[in-house]
């Protein structure tokens, strides 16, 4: 796979973000792009599955603010965000959260 499609790939779903993982390993010379994408597909990963589980509690506890799952469709659009910029091979952050995550998760490196 070429950097292009591991950097998209990081976006769709864990499953593909672990694919793209270990495929990143095997890559000479290491990519920047594809480094980069897979920090900021993990860190969304991570802020959507905190928000959909805080989202989950507060909904079930005050079934009045069920409005509040909308956010889900913030979360949606920022992954938008990151595909299409790994489809133009950017290394620009994800709106809101993305500049958060990029000298996180040292593990990438």
């Amino acid at each position: 796979m070429n950097n292009k499609t591991l950097s998209i790939l990081s976006y769709v779903t864990i499953i593909g973000w672990i694919i793209a993982f270990v495929k990143s390993k095997d890559l000479t010379p290491k990519s920047d792009l594809v480094r980069y994408h897979l920090k900021q597909g993990f860190g969304i990963f991570l802020v959507s599955l905190v928000i959909n589980v805080a989202l989950s509690i507060i909904v079930t506890i005050v079934p009045a603010l069920y409005f509040l799952s909308y956010i889900g469709y913030v979360i949606l659009i920022l992954w938008i965000f990151g595909i299409i910029n790994a489809a133009n091979e950017q290394k620009k952050p994800i709106p809101l959260v993305g500049q958060v995550f990029e000298d996180k998760f040292s593990f990438i490196d």
